[in-house]
């Protein structure tokens, strides 16, 4: 069940999955620019901690920080400052950071990019997208961009993550591909898959914990976790709280 936005809603797995023990997993939907659902969604997961202290704490963001939203710079600048206070963190790949780094090499690829929300992620970097609108001016962006881009950013971008097991769960941005062994998983699959991952009913391995295609609300499969609510569009940025093989909700509110 989704959480209240107040705190983790923990109830017992009827499966066998399971994190470490002395482990507890936050694993952070799509962000999407959005600033303000980011910075309230770490002041939920320490609050969590305040209530329930563990031994370790690990916050995985499952990728797309950027597009959609107004703020995909500030996020961005957020996540490489924010204080650890005790809670690690770990950053995967979502298929819309892929997409801007293929911008900077490739500008050709500007429409589709846009078509993801790519101009408010320019935008947010102070680049002018007034050409681009028109449907011009396509590498005069990407100039600009490689311009505004902070060497710290562009570092972060490039060296995300695209799969990271924990215990009995892995976690990843879009899924997997079924019958194909984590091993030999591809970054494509890992960044883009949708509907053959989503209806897909068998075993992964792994209880594969993802984000990427927007549910109405958190969804808890024997095979998968998925936590990507639509946080640009509805407010709701959702976290699953893995600890043993307890499974809970963190929530924002609207």
């Amino acid at each position: 069940m989704a959480g209240n936005g107040r705190s983790a809603t923990v109830a017992p797995s009827s499966g066998p999955a399971r994190v470490p023990d002395g482990l507890r997993v936050y694993a952070v939907g799509d962000v999407h620019g959005r600033l303000d659902l980011l910075q309230q969604t770490e002041r939920m997961i320490f609050r969590d901690l305040e209530t329930r202290p563990v031994e370790r704490a690990l916050s995985i963001y499952l990728g797309d920080f950027i597009d959609r939203g107004p703020d995909s710079c500030k996020v961005v600048d957020y996540l490489l400052t924010a204080q650890s206070d005790g809670l690690q963190r770990r950053f995967l790949r979502g298929n819309h950071e892929e997409t801007m780094l293929q911008f900077l090499e490739e500008p050709g690829i500007v429409e589709s990019w846009r078509r993801y929300g790519g101009l408010e992620t320019l935008v947010s970097y102070g680049v002018d997208v007034r050409e681009l609108m028109r449907g011009a001016g396509a590498e005069e962006a990407r100039q600009a961009l490689r311009r505004a881009l902070p060497g710290e950013h562009l570092a972060f971008l490039q060296n995300l993550e695209t799969l990271l097991v924990i215990g009995d769960y892995c976690f990843v941005h879009a899924g997997l591909k079924p019958g194909v062994p984590l091993d030999r998983q591809t970054p494509e699959s890992m960044l883009w898959i949708r509907e053959e991952f989503m209806d897909f009913a068998g075993d992964f391995g792994k209880v594969v914990v993802h984000g990427h295609t927007p549910v109405d609300e958190p969804a808890r499969l024997p095979n998968r976790i998925s936590v990507d609510t639509g946080a640009y569009l509805t407010g709701r940025l959702t976290t699953a709280v893995l600890e043993g093989e307890s499974v809970g909700f963190l929530t924002t509110g609207r």
